[in-house]
C-alpha cells in the first residue's frame, strides 16, 4: 500500500515511541518516521526503577493521579481521561506485557525488567514498518505551505518533509534547549530540575550510606512543605521517596533559593514532640538495659545509634540512668531534626525538568498546538512533570497515544 502521508516524530524516547508505534498501527496508510539525536533508544526506560520500568502507578480513578503532578494538574484530567492507567496497563497485557502492582502503589512488569518493555515498542515498530533514523538531531522545522521541512544539525541528511510532526524530545536542562521551537513562536516555561535529592555536608551522616528509616516526615519549614515515606541516606545526603516528592513540588522554589535551606526531620512519623517524650520516660522505667542495644521505634541500630549521638548520650547508659533532660534532648532528636541543605544531585541516572511549552498553547484532547496545526507535542517536552512512582511515564503514554489517535484521524 502506498504511503500517502507522513508523521515525524522526534525524540526515540517513550512518548516519541507510544505516539510512533500507534499512529502507525490506527492507520497503515501513514509513514512514521523516529528521529532520535543519540545512537541509543528508550535510555530513561532502560533505566527507571533500577532498571524494571516503573510503568505506571495503579489508581482506580483519574482524580486520585491528579496531586501527584505539580505542574499540569488540570491539563493532565483531560488527558488521563482520555488515556487512564487502566488503558496503559491493557495496551501493554494485550502484547504479551502483564503488570504487577507492588504495595505502594508502582507498577513494574512481571519479568521486573524494563527490557520487556522496551522489547515490547521494539516489536511494534517493527510490526508496523516505523523507521527508526538515530543520530539525527533536529535543529530547525519550517512551515511551508501544508507541509512541515525537517532539518537535522548534520549536512549530510537532506531535509525531511512531512505532513505531521510530534516533538517528544523530553525535559530540557536549559533553555537554549527549546530555541528552535521558540523559533516557531511557541512559548516555553523556562525549565528547573525536578526529581533531585538533597546534599547535606555532614561525614557522621554520610557515614549511613544505605540505611533507611521506614517511615519518616520531611519538613521544608521555609516553604511550609512536607511529605511522608521512606528516607534513604546516602553518601551525600538524603534522597528516598519523601525526599523526592519534596524536590518535585518545590522544583522552582528550591531552585530560586540556589537549593540551600533547612530540612527538619521526623524520624519516627507516628509521635510529636510531646508523645515522643512521653514514650521515652516510660521506657526509662520499663526497659533494664543500655539505650544503645534497643529502641522501640522501628529503626536500624546504626540510625538509632546515630541519632543518640546527635543527642549526646552513649549508647553504653542505662534507660534508668538518662535524666529528664537527656530524654527532652533525644524526643527533639528523634522528632524534629535539623539539617542544613546546600545543594541537589540528580536522582541515579534519570533527570525530570519542570518547565517546558506552555500547556495554554496544547490541547490535551489532541496534543496538537494550537497556534501550529499539525504540530503535536508528548511527553516531559510540556510544563508537565510528575513526582516519582510512575507518573511521569504515564504522562508519556497518554500524550503520545492522543497525538497518536488524533493524527491517525487526520489522515485521510
Amino acid at each position: 500500500m502506498t504511503k500517502t502521508k507522513k508523521l515525524i516524530v522526534v525524540g526515540g524516547g517513550a512518548a516519541g515511541f507510544f505516539c510512533a508505534v500507534n499512529a502507525a498501527r490506527l492507520h497503515p496508510n501513514l509513514h512514521v518516521i523516529i528521529l532520535e539525536k543519540s545512537s541509543q533508544l528508550l535510555t530513561k526506560v532502560k533505566v527507571s526503577g533500577g532498571g524494571r520500568c516503573n510503568v505506571t502507578h495503579a489508581v482506580d480513578e483519574v482524580s486520585e493521579m491528579l496531586d501527584a503532578y505539580p505542574r499540569g494538574k488540570n491539563f493532565m484530567r483531560k488527558t488521563l481521561h482520555a488515556f487512564s492507567t487502566h488503558d496503559t496497563e491493557a495496551w501493554f497485557l494485550k502484547r504479551g506485557i502483564k503488570l504487577k502492582t507492588e504495595d505502594d502503589g508502582r507498577m513494574f512488569p512481571e519479568t521486573d525488567r524494563s527490557q520487556s518493555i522496551i522489547d515490547c515498542l521494539m516489536t511494534e515498530a517493527q510490526k508496523y514498518h516505523v523507521e527508526i533514523l538515530q543520530q539525527r538531531e533536529v535543529e530547525k522545522i519550517e512551515r511551508v505551505a501544508e507541509q512541515f521541512i525537517i532539518h537535522c544539525k548534520n549536512s549530510m541528511f537532506a531535509p525531511i518533509e512531512a505532513d505531521f510532526v510530534c516533538i517528544a524530545i523530553g525535559g530540557q536542562p536549559k533553555l537554549s534547549g527549546f530555541n528552535w521551537l521558540t523559533e516557531l513562536g511557541l512559548t516555553v516555561e523556562a525549565p528547573v530540575p525536578s526529581l533531585f535529592t538533597f546534599n547535606i555536608p555532614d561525614k557522621k551522616l554520610h557515614s549511613l550510606m544505605g540505611v533507611v528509616a521506614k517511615d519518616a516526615i520531611v519538613k521544608l519549614p521555609a516553604l511550609k512543605m512536607q511529605e511522608r515515606g521512606p528516607v534513604l541516606i546516602t553518601h551525600w545526603g538524603l534522597s528516598g521517596p519523601a525526599v523526592l516528592k519534596l524536590s518535585s513540588r518545590g522544583a522552582r522554589d528550591l531552585h530560586a533559593i540556589d537549593y540551600h535551606f533547612e530540612l527538619q526531620i521526623n524520624w519516627t512519623s507516628t509521635f510529636h514532640e510531646s508523645s515522643m517524650l512521653e514514650a521515652l520516660k516510660k521506657n526509662r522505667t520499663t526497659l533494664k538495659q543500655k539505650i544503645g542495644s534497643r529502641n522501640p521505634f522501628d529503626l536500624t541500630s546504626r540510625l538509632w545509634e546515630y541519632l543518640l549521638d546527635r543527642s549526646t548520650i552513649s549508647a553504653e547508659m542505662q534507660w534508668t540512668d538518662l535524666s529528664n533532660n537527656a530524654l527532652v534532648m533525644l524526643a527533639r532528636v528523634l522528632t524534629s531534626d535539623r539539617y542544613e541543605v546546600k545543594g541537589k544531585t540528580t536522582f541515579k541516572e534519570e533527570f525530570v525538568t519542570a518547565g517546558g511549552i506552555r500547556l495554554s498553547e496544547i490541547d490535551p484532547l489532541t496534543m496538537e498546538s494550537k497556534k501550529i496545526k499539525g504540530l503535536f507535542f508528548a511527553g516531559e517536552i510540556l510544563d508537565v512533570d510528575g513526582i516519582t512512582g510512575g507518573y511521569n511515564f504515564q504522562h508519556a503514554w497518554s500524550s503520545g497515544f492522543i497525538a497518536a489517535q488524533t493524527i491517525s484521524l487526520r489522515v485521510d
